[in-house]
């Protein structure tokens, strides 16, 4: 039996271990197939609070990491594939592990970036393909940026980046924009934004060190060029994991966890979501991580008061808590 389970170790994920972890309450941490999120794939990061000169996205999560097994919280690479919620303690079926047993779970699985699946696409992130222009943009002042998407985000990304960029280029593989009027009139209004409509992505094309180019095909004559560029934002959307929840948990229209305005809490008591996965707004690394130390508190009250606990607060031993291995 384990007081608390917390799933995946992004910001939110690990900064809700580091709190539980010193408030005595030992969390189990299970890890999935990407330890450390996201912000893993990342190169330097310059807008995290306390690294004047920057961190690299890895050694940051590492960090996080080991500060949050100093304090006690236990690790476990898994894949979580059912879980149940209609009774307390909830019961996790988890690849790697097996089956156990939680008073309470906060869920911090994140959001995955729908990339397009082109050649050279995935090797290339962190070599000037990127899915975040508010962690990247600032890497490339004066150079050329090309922007991949037709909605709303991509419209807003492509204007945030015309700050940095020399020149931003939206290509989009249809003739009409799935943006919205005010958007793509914003867009098309600024003078650094050109376009490459009726063009679909084809690979990604790279030198030793960075992105030179995008291969696009004309969806109408077929025609094919390679699109001269210094970096590729991919804005076609982001994926909350949380389809294995198989609809036992409250999710919006897109199918980002919903929350009780200011709080951590789910429709499911004992259950707490943080990071990416309930935020489809704000999307950086310290709002996760501020999220994530919200859902500990969270969490820490409910077990506080909780019949479960018998107000037991006391940190679990080891052999409860590796009793299931």
């Amino acid at each position: 039996m384990y007081k608390t389970v917390i799933l995946g170790t992004g910001p939110a994920g690990l900064t809700a271990a580091i709190y539980l972890a010193r408030a005595n309450i030992s969390p189990l941490v299970i890890e999935g197939p990407e330890p450390g999120g996201q912000l893993t794939l990342t190169t330097d990061v310059e807008n995290f609070p306390g690294f004047p000169e920057g961190i690299m996205g890895r050694e940051l999560m590492q960090n996080m990491r080991r500060q949050a097994e100093r304090f006690g919280a236990k690790f476990k690479r898994g894949w979580v594939k059912k879980v149940d919620f209609s009774n307390n303690p909830f019961t996790l079926t988890v690849e790697g592990i097996g089956e156990l047993k939680t008073q309470s779970l906060i869920i911090s699985t994140g959001a995955s970036a729908k990339l397009l699946e082109i050649p050279g696409e995935r090797e290339n992130i962190g070599r000037g393909v990127s899915t975040c222009a508010t962690c990247d943009g600032f890497f490339f002042r004066g150079k050329k940026i090309i922007v991949v998407g037709g909605g709303d985000s991509a419209m807003e990304e492509a204007n945030f980046l015309t700050k940095f960029a020399s020149e931003v280029r939206v290509v989009h593989r249809r003739k009409e924009l799935r943006a919205s009027q005010i958007m793509q009139d914003r867009a098309k209004k600024n003078p650094k934004i050109t376009w490459s409509l009726n063009s679909i992505p084809e690979e990604v094309i790279a030198g030793d060190r960075h992105v030179t180019g995008l291969k696009v095909k004309n969806s109408e004559t077929g025609k094919e060029e390679v699109l001269e560029t210094d970096g590729i934002f991919i804005t076609i959307g982001h994926k909350p994991n949380t389809a294995f929840f198989d609809n036992q948990i409250k999710t919006d229209d897109m199918g980002y966890i919903m929350v009780n305005p200011g709080t951590t809490e789910t429709n499911i008591p004992g259950v707490f979501a943080c990071g990416d996965v309930q935020d489809h707004k704000y999307r950086q690394a310290i709002t996760a991580a501020g999220s994530g130390c919200m859902a500990a508190l969270d969490c820490e009250k409910y077990l506080d008061a909780s019949e479960l606990c018998s107000g037991n607060n006391q940190s679990i031993n080891e052999n409860q808590i590796w009793g299931g291995f």
